[in-house]
């Protein structure tokens, strides 16, 4: 398999360690995007809406974080990881779409503003993020992942923007139980972290 993907990808870290953690041989492909290799011709084959991750399998090409991650887990038969029973499956989903949804545009959108200079209205998006963050909080009360005793890979969608939700100076010190699944994530056999930034609240 290779990944195409950025190291400051949120996205991208997301699909990165749901292969290590599944103990998935691959290669990693840098895209430069500051030279914006992601809207060449030759990436707009791949994925034609010009973003990272990629994944190639093959003949295979999967685009979009969450969907690679569903690739994963089904081609792998990880029914641990992507229940195939529909109620876990739909706890799964809901919070695949959390990832894509309030995530991205809470502690997502304020990382961009400070990594990548993005133009978001900075109290609006760290609002956001504390809005998320509180509702996961108490999600997170009593268990150990986000639905249940066992990680999905609902966990690997959110684990990596709100990690680096300090970089775009979201605070996570008021929120106890999501830190303490942080760090189980970060104990689970084969975990890679996300590339940190030295700036917002980590600087």
């Amino acid at each position: 398999m290779k990944l195409y993907h950025h190291p400051l990808s949120g996205h991208a870290h997301r699909a990165r360690l749901q292969l290590a953690l599944f103990g998935i041989p691959h290669d990693l492909i840098e895209v430069d995007l500051a030279a914006a290799q992601h809207k060449s011709p030759e990436f707009l084959k791949l994925n034609r809406f010009g973003q990272i991750p990629v994944l190639v399998d093959g003949d295979v090409v999967i685009s979009d974080s969450n969907a690679i991650l569903v690739y994963l887990a089904r081609k792998a038969g990880k029914t641990d990881w992507l229940p195939s029973d529909p109620v876990r499956e739909a706890a799964v989903q809901r919070w695949l779409s959390v990832a894509a949804g309030e995530i991205a545009y809470g502690p997502a959108a304020a990382r961009l503003v400070t990594v990548f200079g993005a133009k978001f209205n900075t109290d609006e998006v760290i609002a956001r993020a504390h809005r998320i963050l509180t509702l996961i909080d108490a999600e997170l009360e009593g268990q150990d992942f986000i639905v249940g005793a066992r990680p999905t890979i609902a966990d690997v969608a959110l684990y990596s923007y709100i990690v680096g939700a300090p970089e775009g100076n979201v605070d996570l010190s008021h929120y106890p139980q999501v830190n303490a699944w942080l760090r189980r994530i970060e104990a689970l056999p084969g975990f890679v972290g996300f590339q940190k930034t030295a700036i917002g609240l980590a600087a």
